[in-house]
């Protein structure tokens, strides 16, 4: 039989399949293969499995028309899948309460950008803005849309804009990720009966929010709609890019970036002649975009 992975706890993983789903465990074979992920098996994934009384186990993993991934945060040298096969990647975050720095998103989209998965920037909690950081959101939003992202503005607590959200996620397997505390989980509550994710707190100390979503799990909104939620992300690394990939999964240099006095071996980072880095002082370029390449590039800090 074949399915899609709808639920992964790391040991068990339910499979939908016929309309029914299944509780599976992976075939050791599976395991055997020289994988770099901590988790060989993500949700979204098409799968084969083996259905027997008291026991099913998923005996291969099909193609993957992509997947968007993330540096391991406690196996070094592996990767973490949030999931496969996906018709788009929504980033939840949020200018206060807590705050989701510049360079995280820029890691989020790259990492999209790189399978060329559509991306759909959604800015929470704009209740909580004052008029500075209203104006802020607002720019930021210009300057990710003449990239080519999405972007929404919305208020989950206040039930603003959520109507907006749901015609996004129509038709569509959409990944939804952000930091603990976004509102994540109380944006996808109030898209679906189906969807009973747990909601905390923000702590009044770190500002700070805690865990809620434990495992990675697909819910149905709509015929032919599913999302997937994933656990709170505190930092995102990029795997195995060089410098030269990395720019070219930033839109506004893609186009540039050969014009460059060295070609395809300039790292846009002080080489003469570089039109990248004439493009960020005339402004074409947004210098904030232009430091979250640097940064990764020279393989910096990635919680920033």
């Amino acid at each position: 039989m074949t399915g899609v992975v709808t639920k992964s706890t790391g040991s068990w993983y339910n499979v939908l399949s016929e309309g029914k789903i299944y509780e599976c465990r992976i075939r050791g074979k599976i395991r055997l293969e020289e994988i770099k992920e901590t988790n060989p098996v993500a949700v979204g994934d098409h799968v084969k499995i083996e259905v027997e009384e008291g026991s099913h186990a998923i005996t291969e993993i099909l193609p993957r028309k992509n997947h968007i991934l993330r540096q391991s945060v406690k196996k070094t040298g592996h990767s973490n899948i949030l999931a496969a096969n996906i018709d788009q990647a929504i980033l939840i975050a949020t200018v206060q309460q807590p705050r989701t720095s510049l360079g995280f998103i820029d890691r989020f989209l790259v990492s999209a950008e790189s399978f060329r998965i559509p991306q759909v920037l959604i800015f929470n909690k704009i209740d909580l803005l004052d008029n500075d950081d209203l104006v802020q959101v607002h720019e930021l939003r210009r300057s990710y849309e003449s990239v080519g992202v999405q972007v929404m503005l919305l208020s989950a607590l206040k039930n603003e804009g959520t109507e907006k959200f749901k015609e996004i996620l129509f038709g569509k397997i959409s990944l939804v990720a952000g930091h603990s505390g976004v509102g994540k989980s109380t944006l996808l509550n109030q898209i679906s009966p189906a969807i009973k994710q747990t909601v905390s707190e923000i702590s009044a100390f770190s500002e700070k929010g805690t865990h809620t979503t434990t495992f990675a799990e697909m819910f149905p909104v709509g015929e032919k709609t599913f999302v997937i939620d994933t656990p709170g992300i505190k930092e995102w690394g990029l795997v195995d890019m060089t410098p030269q990939e990395i720019s070219d999964y930033f839109p506004e240099m893609r186009d540039l970036r050969l014009q460059c006095k060295f070609g395809s071996k300039c790292l846009h980072l002080s080489e003469p002649g570089c039109v990248i880095q004439s493009a960020v002082e005339r402004g074409e370029i947004a210098m904030s975009r232009y430091e979250s390449y640097v940064a990764m590039a020279e393989g910096k800090d990635n919680r920033k």
